[in-house]
Parts: structure tokens; sequence; C-alpha cells
């Protein structure tokens, strides 16, 4: 099968790509110094070109070009158009979207009934565009994502969070209250392999069943064999997690094992 990546460069993408290429898919990642968001004519005329057997939605704005409202443009308005082309040519659409739309004030855990509600930055845009995916495309597929843990710094994941911590801070402060919404990569693009096989709809994947940020920070230190100076803080009280009985169970335990 061939699949068209947006975002393929990016921390999830590059993974996604490294996946489905190594379960035989052909993959074209979207250039969009070849192919401008901003010409409705040139993204059909790539996809036509193209013919995928499916678009997987996964860029963000994570560097400025100087575009004005860069963020809106990249998370919703680009979004809402690659959702219309998509059902106009008949290409399966999976986007992902993330944790965020739901503010700080919302209480979770969350599940498929939870409203989101985040009304600023970020999580407003992906909100938004999470609302026009459905209008624009109903057949569309969405994953809300937490937050992704990897291998290596430099790679926007919590292991990098941890380690620039570490390096700036000499200690890095863990919320003992605070259970984040977060999954391992390996365990993240399966789902999304598997996002294929789901009807149209809202998805959350979330592999932390009931572990603290301390807990979870704690444990890598210890899997990645690092130096870090994790300290036990109270300073940020929020469950995040997201739970949806939909998909197939993955315990973040089955990475980090020496959870409790």
């Amino acid at each position: 099968m061939k699949f068209v990546i947006t975002g393929k460069s990016g921390t999830v993408g590059r993974a996604l790509n490294e996946y489905l290429s190594q379960k035989g898919h052909t993959i074209v990642g979207w250039d969009r110094s070849k192919v401008s968001i901003f010409d409705y004519a040139a993204m059909e005329a790539f996809l036509k070109e193209v013919k995928p057997d499916g678009l997987y939605h996964l860029a963000v704005p994570s560097s400025s070009t100087g575009i004005p409202n860069e963020s809106w443009t990249v998370n919703y308005q680009w979004t809402s158009e690659l959702a219309w082309l998509c059902r106009v040519l008949e290409i399966p659409f999976y986007y992902t979207s993330t944790v965020m739309v739901f503010s700080a004030q919302a209480k979770g855990p969350f599940t498929p009934e939870s409203r989101p509600d985040a009304y600023e930055g970020y999580g407003y845009e992906k909100r938004m565009a999470e609302e026009r995916v459905l209008y624009q495309n109903p057949d569309a597929r969405i994953i809300r994502l937490g937050w992704q843990i990897g291998h290596e710094p430099g790679s926007n994941t919590m292991v990098d969070y941890l380690e620039r911590k570490m390096k700036s801070e000499g200690i890095v402060a863990a919320s003992t209250r605070w259970l984040p919404a977060c999954s391992y990569l390996e365990d993240t693009v399966q789902i999304l392999d598997h996002l294929r096989a789901l009807p149209p709809g809202i998805y959350l994947f979330d592999t932390n069943e009931r572990w603290s940020f301390y807990q979870i920070a704690f444990a890598i230190n210890r899997l990645e064999k690092r130096t870090w100076n994790v300290v036990a803080s109270d300073n940020y009280v929020y469950d995040q997690r997201m739970q949806d009985p939909r998909l197939p169970r993955i315990s973040l335990k089955s990475r980090l094992t020496t959870l409790s």
C-alpha cells in the first residue's frame, strides 16, 4: 500500500514512516516547499498523481517560517483543505490530534464522551480542527495523542524534556500529582496503523493507566541509564489520562517494567 504522510520528518512522522516502511508499504512525504499548502489546485494535483491508499496528517508548525498566522494556518486551515480533498478524491484520512483539546481545568481521565474545552493556543486550534475535519469529511479517523516517549534527546519527546531540564536546572522536578497522557512512540505507531481498521470517528490513545509524572520520570531514568536527579514535587495537579475501550489495551508498564 502507499501512504502520504504530512510531518514525515517530525517525531511521530519519522517513527510512523519507519514502521510502515518495514511492513512493506510505500511512503511519500508531503514537501511543503514543492506542494504549497496555499495552492488548492497544486495539492489536488499532487494527491491525484500519487494516488495514495491513505493520508496521515501529522504536521504541525514546529518552527516558524514567517507565514502570517502560521499556527492557525497549518493546524486548522490546511487540515480543513486536506480533509475535504481526501473526501473528494476518496482517500482515507487519518488525523492526529492531542489531549490538549482539554483545558487544564478539565477533569480527567478523559473518555470518548468527554467534551473538549480548550479555549486558547494549540489546544484550541486542534479542537477547532477536529470539528472541521468531521464536517468536511465524515469518514475521517481522528486520534488524540498524549506526550510521546522516545529514547533519544533532541526528538521533542519526554526524554528530550527531561534531559534539557537536567542540563538547565541540575534537577528534574516531577509532580507526584500529575498523571500525564503519554505513550512510547513504538506503541503509538502501531495504533496509527491499526486506525485504518476502525470505523470513522474520534479515538483517544494513552498507555498511562495510573502513574504520576514522578514515577514515570524515575522509571525512564533507570531504564535509559541516565543520571538525572529526579526530585518529587507537588506543584502541578492534573489527571490528564485518556481512556478508550475501543482501542487495544497497551500498558505503559510493558515498556517501563519498574513502574509499581
